[in-house]
């Protein structure tokens, strides 16, 4: 069976009990992380996740429960900020949120230079050559990575597409440029569908894609523009043409997680406000969230960890094009409970 060659899963059809771990919390941390871990096997499977730059994003969570998992993790950063990220993992600026069910940490074996808006070589203008950012770097097209990965790994088993940015995302739409729009779906959609035409030949069959998505794509979230909500519909849209389409030519499964709103370093950027006590949009977006949700709780980075890990695991062998919603139930909701037209 396909499940048998990305790893195992030990569920049995008996009732077990779900156990929680006893790792510290921290303020990116649930205090409720479940031990999936010890449910599912990943030894020996290789899982690429791209756009990891820092521990405070799904990207992270993400690869942090592959890893408890047993897989082996390595990631594609953006060229800019990729030596401040190897740095970090060299001075152990992460070790706290490394921190695995059994008290080991995390190891990424391999960071890759990834820029994700590239998807060959010639695709390269000269003026990122020239960029100092760029400096001594190369091979960072998506092409050229998953060449590199082929020659390290072999096959990998999990491609997780963790990377979205749009130039003008603080612009309304009506006030977006054609550049900036397509700038968003180049970076934030389009990427998706390159990396895997790109690493799809060096999946194992039954391997898994995973993307992050957002609730803009469907509804309208003011504060959240610059074409990245019509990026996200993309990205939804193309999940299930992909689910399609690498299914029946590798054997690849594909979904998407909506997740609910995180303050990461990347979201943080959103639209900050205008007074020195302004929240950004993160900012309202969580408040908003916490007070409308079906599940008035706090969404963690780890919440949408444990998800993926379902996803790209044996146990979802059967699920494929779905958008699955990690959002504290926010997406189900038509009346926002605390609007001042619900006040008595």
């Amino acid at each position: 069976a396909p499940a048998n060659e990305v790893g195992r899963s030990s569920f049995v059809a008996s009732p077990a009990p779900v156990t929680q771990t006893n790792v510290k919390s921290t303020s990116r941390t649930s205090s409720t992380q479940l031990s999936m871990a010890a449910t599912v096997d990943l030894k020996g499977k290789v899982a690429f996740i791209a756009g990891v730059a820092d521990s405070t994003g799904y990207g992270w969570a993400i690869a942090k429960q592959l890893a408890d998992a047993g897989a082996t993790i390595v990631v594609g950063t953006w060229p800019p900020v990729l030596k401040i990220f190897q740095m970090g993992l060299k001075k152990g600026n992460f070790e706290e949120d490394s921190v695995l069910s059994d008290g080991s940490l995390m190891k990424i074996e391999k960071v890759y230079p990834l820029d994700a808006v590239f998807d060959v070589p010639e695709d390269v203008p000269q003026e990122i050559k020239d960029n100092k950012r760029y400096a001594g770097l190369d091979g960072y097209t998506i092409e050229e990575v998953a060449k590199a990965v082929e020659a390290d790994y072999g096959k990998i088993d999990i491609l997780v597409h963790s990377l979205a940015n749009g130039p003008e995302v603080t612009k309304p739409l009506l006030e977006t440029s054609r550049k900036g729009y397509l700038a968003a779906s180049s970076a934030s959609a389009y990427s998706a569908v390159s990396l895997l035409q790109k690493f799809g030949p060096i999946m194992n069959e039954g391997g898994s894609m995973l993307s992050l998505t957002y609730i803009a794509s469907e509804k309208a979230i003011p504060g959240y523009g610059g074409g990245m909500s019509s990026a996200k519909a993309q990205l939804e849209s193309d999940t299930r043409v992909l689910a399609f389409e690498a299914g029946r030519k590798w054997g690849v499964r594909v979904n998407t997680i909506s997740a609910g709103p995180l303050k990461s370093r990347a979201a943080s950027a959103i639209g900050t406000g205008e007074g020195p006590k302004s929240k950004t949009f993160i900012e309202l977006a969580i408040d908003y969230s916490r007070a409308n949700s079906p599940l008035a709780q706090d969404l963690y980075s780890d919440d949408v960890g444990s998800a993926a890990l379902f996803l790209c695991s044996p146990m979802a062998r059967s699920v494929t094009g779905v958008t699955l919603y990690v959002d504290n139930g926010l997406h189900a909701m038509g009346m926002a409970l605390d609007a001042e037209s619900m006040k008595q």
